[in-house]
């Protein structure tokens, strides 16, 4: 599958769910990609996302 690029808008939306301290898959629902794609923009542009999957409340 192709991969869709990504627009200056979701990078700014992606800095602002990791500012705000979103999880990973937060981040992937409210951007409409894939935990992986998150995973990746993320490492590119310096940020740091912790996943929820494997964590007990």
């Amino acid at each position: 599958m192709a991969r869709k690029p990504w627009s200056f808008k979701e990078d700014r939306r992606l800095m602002e769910l990791a500012k705000s301290s979103a999880s990973l898959e937060e981040a992937a629902k409210v951007l409409g990609r894939s935990p992986d794609a998150i995973k990746r923009m993320a490492l590119r542009l310096g940020l740091s996302l912790k996943s929820k999957i494997g964590k007990k409340s």
